[in-house]
């Protein structure tokens, strides 16, 4: 599911070395002479460091979202927020440091239990954090730029692959926001979209037994390919795997600012951007003006025909095979 991530925030290298030695700086165990007490407070401040830093980065590694290959949409979307090889690179480096700090430690203990001398134990333990440390500062580049990618993995809007889901198309200003709203069985989740500058608006209809998604993604489908950059057109790409239905709004009263013939240029555009997805078109505003099109309208301000609008919706995505996991 493509959601909110709860990613703990990422340390700098010298934060997580902070982090680290100043957890283990007052660490001190009592013996029955110099030695004991000496080999059991370095054993206690090897293990504190090493299970620190590890169980750190282990955590950074484990809440950061999988890209699961079964999946389509997903890992288009991450390809285009942040790069995926460079993604998965950064996190194998994360997991690599975890791994080599833990067979430091476990290296530094088994030392440090067979000797009886204290110089050869303290220098165990200097020896133990100097690799540590170097280990660490290897990741740097690696931890800096997860730390960007924490910050974008903010702006990935709620939706869930699994779903059935219907994507709102149309230009500026014809009621598509706004009819999201109305169709939503709840307030519609508004949230930064990655790919525009504009904000997405997720929404859900359910009927007896099922759940489905409707989203409305400004910027992208509110102009003719031929306009769009490349990273909306790679958006519109990985929309393609998670849009069953299209719902295409058309403003006959042309009050949005575009005449019926733009609008209706851009409905054929997206016909054949999304070849053998359905797409019902709607008209809006019919408390303004009602076209003799035979196409299905109604007024998201009046609210007439929204129910008629909704079951058309729901029968277009009843047909969508239900996903085993959903």
């Amino acid at each position: 599911m493509v959601r909110s991530f709860e990613i703990p925030t990422v340390l700098s290298a010298e934060e997580l070395k902070n982090k680290g030695f100043h957890r283990v700086v007052k660490i001190s165990v009592n013996g029955v002479n110099a030695l004991d007490k000496n080999k059991k407070t370095t054993l206690a401040k090897i293990t504190a460091l090493g299970d620190i830093i590890e169980n750190v980065l282990s955590n950074c590694v484990d809440k950061f979202p999988r890209i699961d290959k079964k999946e389509d949409f997903f890992p288009e979307l991450i390809d285009l927020i942040i790069g995926i090889d460079k993604y998965k690179k950064s996190l194998g480096a994360i997991r690599w440091a975890e791994k080599k700090i833990e067979k430091l430690k476990i290296e530094a203990i088994r030392n440090v239990r067979r000797s009886k001398d204290i110089k050869i134990i303290e220098s165990t333990r200097k020896g133990f954090y100097g690799r540590l440390s170097s280990v660490i500062n290897q990741i740097s580049d690696e931890l800096i730029f997860l730390q960007s990618c924490r910050s974008k993995f903010k702006f990935i809007p709620s939706i869930d692959p699994k779903i059935a889901t219907a994507v709102v198309a149309g230009f500026p200003n014809v009621g598509k926001s706004i009819l999201v709203s109305k169709l939503s069985t709840a307030t519609p989740v508004v949230a930064p979209y990655p790919f525009t500058t504009k904000d997405i608006i997720v929404g859900h209809i359910s009927d007896e037994w099922r759940k489905f998604q409707i989203i409305d993604t400004p910027g992208l489908f509110d102009r003719d390919s031929n306009d769009r950059n490349n990273i909306e057109r790679r958006a519109i790409l990985a929309l393609k795997y998670l849009t069953h239905v299209i719902l295409f709004i058309l403003d006959p009263s042309e009050t949005c600012g575009y005449s019926i013939e733009r609008q209706n240029a851009l409905l054929e555009s997206v016909k054949k951007g999304f070849k053998g997805i359905p797409i019902i078109v709607a008209e809006s505003k019919n408390d303004i003006m009602i076209s003799k099109s035979g196409n299905i309208n109604f007024s998201a301000k009046s609210g007439d025909n929204i129910d008629q609008l909704r079951k058309k919706l729901i029968s277009e995505l009843r047909k969508v095979e239900p996903n085993e996991e959903e």
